[in-house]
């Protein structure tokens, strides 16, 4: 019935895509260099240049979509035997213009003037590597997978990743940059060590730039894209073509000791801590495309911490990964639905259920590609922990994903188990087994979904989980239809479930409309949502239905205006702080207002509104962020989240606020601070980090957190510092 349903949905839509009414594609070929050019920045004065072929022009994706770019750019891509290299010169009419908002290596180049590359080395149209940088040289690099679909945000400082984009990948790669009268430009080195390819001869590679230009708000591709709002470089599969690559793998093999002192002062329990560390990760490229990791004592000092929330439902909360060893090729292990139902959540692996560190006593991953095959194997043991009654167990993962050649469709399964080590082992364990694929159907429709079961002692029924959902992207449109079903008994626990036991239809109807560039309006953007939750007696449980409209101005204003439809069944009594939520059914109206000024100004500010009834009552919600840009170096924001309830059986005012501040002295050097209060738990916390970048992944790093909560019931109070040190010896250098 459900595939019944989808099918006439979509029907019409997968019909119409099967036409090419898109541009070919365009491509260029493979030339590789006796020796590469010397990477200072400077493309034009360097003769090595001179024999490269330009590329041609790039064409506007916004604000006039299909015209050239306002600015003229020249890219040249060539290799070595053992180095991808790419220069390109921005030619800018007003140099003194050009925006830098950040330095810190992966932060976001949206706002600046900026220029990125995407390579899809083995040509699936789904997967691919981005590199990126602006006028001051930063370093941005990251992981795609499935065309950057998948994760809750693209902000690596506070939102990790859950498949699609991986900001927290690492790799060894150099640029450099130089302002000139007539612009700006980059050369950037990418060591072939520092990706995964197929080696052989005549290989083609999905490749394509883009160019930010911020003072006119533009953007630019090479293989130009559709107008539609979500459509971006990570689309690989509208990438151009690189073709005639003949490359062999070089070998990578790294040795990255760490060693750390730690001192703590806790004021709760009066009493001081010094103790000292050190670990070691290994890393070695079996072959250009399959990489082996081990670690040993694994650490997380350096991790970023979370931001604060408060639980105003009766779900989970989620909390991303951080940690940059469970990050690497992250999205080769992401099954499910990301952020709902996750198979497999490496937060469960050394870090408990309240929040505790667990040590990680070691482990090792083996992930890559053979041929059109993705393979990811991963094996960790955890310690004991006696304090918070934790013990000693061992968690594998086992994935594999078999990519069709130019079809964006693939088919895989995964394996995930969690067992105890030690006496009284035997009957403590889960299991949950899932096969799941996308069918691509043409550029502009997808059908994809997951089969789940769990096997844990004592549960036999009701043990299972699916997905089946379509979409639809093209021609200014979006559409989305789903259905999703968690079984009563289904227990991933080495995974994550926002709710459980359910069953969720859901859609989606976007529509894009694009003005001329007479009007100052840039595009508007209506479309209407729906999700509904319903258990397995036939009850409704809750239920959201979103109608709104995004209006898009060209000097980056954007405001949204919308109306949200709600029903909530509760069955039994919950708390939201001190409230008591009692059972029965809400049906409520709220309105929600977004506020967005244009990013690029060195004074910027947005702010999410909900106005409207909440469980018998009513809910005013802000959640507003200032930010202040004075130069490249110095950023600031502030952020307040503030919920004011008021329901029948009493007031909450619950308000979470903080302070984000960074300076980049250069690109591998930076201070980093993060600020917050929580007035529901009176908990305030300091996380301060000092970096000295040497490599990806090593370096200097110098840790301060302070927390202080004067709940008497849960008295936290303690300051802590941390030294930590990593160097990378590159042995096949």
């Amino acid at each position: 019935m459900i595939c019944r349903l989808l099918i006439i949905f979509f029907l019409p839509f997968i019909v119409f895509s099967q036409g090419n009414n898109f541009k070919e594609r365009p491509s260029f070929e493979y030339i590789q260099l006796e020796s590469g050019p010397v990477v200072d920045g400077d493309v034009l004065n360097d003769k090595i240049w001179d024999v490269v072929p330009q590329l041609s022009e790039m064409i506007q994706s916004k604000p006039s979509n299909g015209e050239k770019s306002s600015e003229k750019t020249q890219i040249k891509v060539a290799f070595s035997s053992s180095v991808m290299y790419v220069g390109v010169m921005c030619y800018d009419s007003d140099p003194n213009s050009l925006v830098v908002s950040d330095s810190r290596r992966d932060a976001s180049l949206d706002d600046d003037d900026s220029f990125l590359f995407i390579i899809d080395t083995y040509n699936d149209q789904q997967n691919g590597f981005l590199f990126g940088t602006n006028s001051a040289g930063m370093q941005y690099d990251a992981q795609i997978d499935n065309e950057g679909e998948g994760n809750r945000s693209s902000s690596r400082q506070q939102s990790g990743v859950i498949g699609g984009t991986n900001l927290n990948w690492d790799a060894t790669w150099v640029v450099e940059t130089k302002i000139t009268d007539e612009g700006w430009s980059a050369e950037f080195a990418i060591p072939l060590k520092s990706i995964r390819f197929g080696s052989g001869l005549n290989k083609t590679w999905g490749i394509n730039f883009q160019r930010n230009i911020s003072k006119t708000n533009e953007v630019s591709y090479w293989a130009s894209m559709p107008a539609d709002y979500n459509f971006n470089i990570k689309r690989v599969s509208l990438a151009g073509k690189l073709n005639g690559v003949s490359l062999k793998s070089p070998g990578n093999l790294k040795f990255l000791p760490y060693a750390l002192v730690k001192a703590s002062h806790n004021k709760a329990f009066k009493n001081n801590k010094f103790n000292q560390d050190y670990g070691a990760d290994l890393k070695y490229s079996i072959t250009s495309g399959l990489t082996l990791d081990l670690t040993y004592n694994t650490d997380f000092a350096q991790a970023e911490v979370d931001k604060q929330q408060v639980n105003l439902d009766r779900f989970n909360l989620f909390y991303p990964e951080k940690r940059a060893f469970f990050l690497e090729n992250a999205g080769q292990f992401s099954v499910g639905s990301p952020g709902e139902v996750d198979l497999f959540f490496s937060r469960r692996i050394g870090i408990s259920g309240n929040g505790s560190i667990v040590p990680i006593i070691g482990g090792g991953r083996l992930s890559g590609k053979v041929g059109n095959t993705n393979i990811g194997l991963l094996s960790m043991v955890t310690d004991d922990v006696d304090e918070i009654s934790v013990k000693k167990n061992s968690f594998n993962v086992a994935r594999i994903n078999h990519n069709f050649e130019n079809t964006r469709s693939s088919i895989g399964g995964i394996y995930v188990s969690r067992d105890r080590i030690g006496l009284n082992s035997v009957s403590d364990y889960n299991r949950v087994v899932a096969v799941d694929g996308v069918w691509g159907i043409g550029k502009k429709a997808k059908v994809s979904g997951f089969l789940s079961k769990s096997y844990t002692p004592g549960i036999e029924e009701d043990d299972h989980a699916f997905r089946l959902a379509a979409n639809y992207d093209w021609n200014l449109w979006r559409l989305l239809a789903s259905y999703t079903e968690i079984g009563e008994g289904f227990n991933p626990e080495v995974g994550y479930l926002e709710r459980n036991s359910f069953k969720k239809p859901q859609f989606m109807i976007w529509k894009t409309i694009r003005f001329d560039d007479s009007r100052k309006l840039l595009e508007v953007r209506p479309h209407i949502y729906s999700r509904t939750y319903w258990d397995f007696t036939g009850k409704l449980v809750s239920s959201w239905l979103h109608v709104d409209n995004h209006w898009a101005w060209r000097n980056g204003l954007e405001i949204h205006t919308g109306v949200n439809f709600t029903r909530e069944w509760v069955f039994n009594d919950f708390n939201i702080s001190d409230l008591t939520i009692n059972p029965s059914k809400y049906n409520h109206a709220e309105a929600q207002i977004v506020f967005i000024t244009n990013p690029n100004k060195k004074l910027s500010f947005n702010n999410r509104s909900f106005i409207g009834g909440y469980f018998g009552g009513y809910r005013v919600s802000n959640n507003l962020s200032f930010n202040i840009r004075p130069g490249d170096k110095f950023n600031t924001s502030i952020f307040i989240n503030s919920n004011n309830l008021r329901l029948n059986n009493g007031e909450l005012d619950a308000v979470i606020s903080g302070l984000n501040l960074s300076y980049s002295f250069n690109p591998k050097m930076f201070i980093q601070s993060l600020i917050q209060y929580n007035n529901v738990t009176n908990l305030f916390s300091v996380n301060a980090r000092y970096g000295l970048i040497r490599d990806a992944n090593s370096g200097l790093y110098v840790v301060l957190n302070i927390v202080k909560d004067d709940d008497i019931s849960d008295y936290t109070n303690y300051q802590q510092i941390t030294i930590k040190y990593t160097h990378t010896f590159d042995i096949l250098r």
